[in-house]
């Protein structure tokens, strides 16, 4: 395997493995095959991130078409690290998806489910990697379609309404992107991002620049399920299978949000967002919107996968609240909280879906007792949830300890009693569960711990969100170099 050719290889691995699981028509083989190919994917991803800390940057022009004439895949420190990220959560749920797969999907469309699980990967590899904006929407409808097809395997009817709402949300979503991307075509001539950035300061007055913002800025808000355009997430990871839950909490919405950190600064700039335009006011009003009512919806839920997703809601505020900070503390907790969130909301769905397998459902009724007839999974949940509300010794923890740093920077003294109190609601919600776990009378007897396939990718994503919570030399270091790279297209 040749070093130069990995930003294309990583994508086009799992994108050639999806025929050909179909062609097999096997469940066996098609998840031999996900596995091998999310791990490949994984070492390219490893490979590039070595080669471009310290600041290198890969260029990869398709075809040889030097750029910007032809398509170029474009790697930095901030993708590389979301390329580890996206490839990673695969890795560990494609190894987990075996035994959700034979629980919970009918035995004929067990080689879909993992050809869809590939292409959707492929996708989402492809709009971190590529450095071009059509090409982000070709990517982008690649994950959209086979995610919709993986919501709908769920075994509860629910689950095609599921996928259809989120099929019309998504729709509009990624019409206002490419809406978006035509008016920038029109005044720059361009669809490489890096030379639309050359370009776009001397037209940045210009009313389709302005249109270009609010279309794409939309159109990414509701892929990213950024409040209050969050209406498909609850649903969605609530009725999917636990592996299409577990894989998309942890990667969709952040490879979305890549792609709005990513234009907002590397794009439009300093000028527009910064200067012009009060976009960062209201992202930060949207983000302490969605860490709050979302954490309060999350506490009065009874159903453990929508508290999650609702959950989810409010991480991602956090991240977006970093974003509008626009300031070195700010950007490298939205980057940060990029991985820490992912991990630790992989690892919450894959434990809840192993839990709902083995006791029949997850509200919270159903949970009762966990702790004593599944131990492991309910004390690995309760280390996971620890995460999300931020306690010291986890991974969540560095993202909110930089986001009151950067909010202390920029005298937002309210933002900090915000971070608080979505802080607090979060232990609301994560008690929850540990009552019912810890503090209700069993209502199942004889119920045994999940198979072995189920329960180790699920520790190993839990260890992950204590271990990046201890040791931030990976994490941190390279949310800080993604931070310094973001600002330095703003100057």
């Amino acid at each position: 395997m040749s070093a130069e050719h990995l930003p294309v290889l990583l994508v086009v691995v799992p994108l050639l493995a999806a025929p050909l699981i179909v062609l097999f028509r096997s469940g066996r083989a098609g998840w031999l095959l996900a596995v091998l190919a999310s791990m490949v994917s994984l070492a390219c991803a490893i490979g590039l991130f070595v080669q471009v800390r310290g600041g290198t940057v890969i260029s990869y022009a398709i075809g040889n078409w030097a750029p910007p004439w032809g398509i170029e895949y474009r790697v930095d420190v901030l993708n590389a690290f979301v390329l580890i990220l996206v490839s990673g959560v695969a890795t560990i749920v494609s190894v987990y998806a075996r035994t959700s797969v034979i629980s919970e999907v009918p035995s004929d469309r067990h080689y879909l489910f993992y050809a869809m699980f590939l292409l959707c990967l492929s996708g989402l590899l492809g709009m971190t990697v590529t450095d071009d904006v059509f090409n982000i929407f070709v990517f982008l409808e690649i994950s959209s379609l086979s995610g919709y097809v993986l919501i709908a395997l769920g075994r509860e009817r629910r689950a095609l309404h599921a996928a259809f709402q989120y099929l019309i949300l998504g729709t509009i979503g990624a019409t206002f992107y490419i809406i978006g991307v035509g008016f920038l075509y029109l005044v720059t001539g361009t669809l490489n991002i890096v030379d639309m950035a050359g370009r776009i300061q001397a037209v940045a007055d210009h009313r389709p620049v302005l249109a270009a913002l609010a279309f794409m800025t939309v159109g990414l808000s509701l892929k990213a399920a950024l409040f209050p355009l969050h209406a498909w997430l609850p649903s969605a990871y609530s009725t999917a299978p636990g592996a299409v839950a577990a894989f998309m909490a942890g990667t969709a919405t952040k490879v979305s949000l890549y792609v709005f950190i990513r234009l907002l600064f590397g794009v439009f700039g300093a000028r527009l967002v910064l200067q012009d335009l009060p976009l960062l006011e209201a992202l930060s009003l949207l983000s302490i919107a969605a860490m709050l009512v979302a954490s309060l919806v999350a506490v009065m839920e009874k159903d453990l996968k929508r508290l999650l997703a609702y959950s989810s809601v409010a991480q991602i505020g956090y991240i977006t609240l970093g974003v509008s900070l626009a300031n070195q503390d700010g950007l490298t907790a939205a980057v940060v909280h990029l991985f820490n969130h992912g991990i630790a909301k992989a690892a919450l769905f894959m434990l809840v879906g192993g839990a709902a397998l083995r006791l029949g459902g997850c509200r919270l009724e159903v949970l009762a007792g966990m702790g004593q007839r599944m131990p492991l999974s309910a004390f690995c949940i309760v280390i996971a949830g620890l995460s999300l509300i931020g306690v010291p010794g986890t991974a969540g923890f560095i993202t909110k300890w930089h986001l009151v740093l950067a909010a202390a920077e920029a005298g937002q003294w309210l933002t900090i009693v915000a971070i608080g109190a979505s802080s607090l609601l979060a232990a609301a919600y994560v008690w929850r569960f540990v009552e019912a776990a810890y503090f209700t009378a069993p209502r199942h007897h004889g119920v045994q711990e999940v198979s072995v396939g189920m329960l180790a990718p699920a520790v190993i994503m839990t260890v992950a969100c204590v271990y990046f919570g201890l040791d931030t030399s990976f994490t941190l270091g390279a949310a800080r170099e993604a931070a310094e790279l973001l600002l330095g297209a703003v100057k």
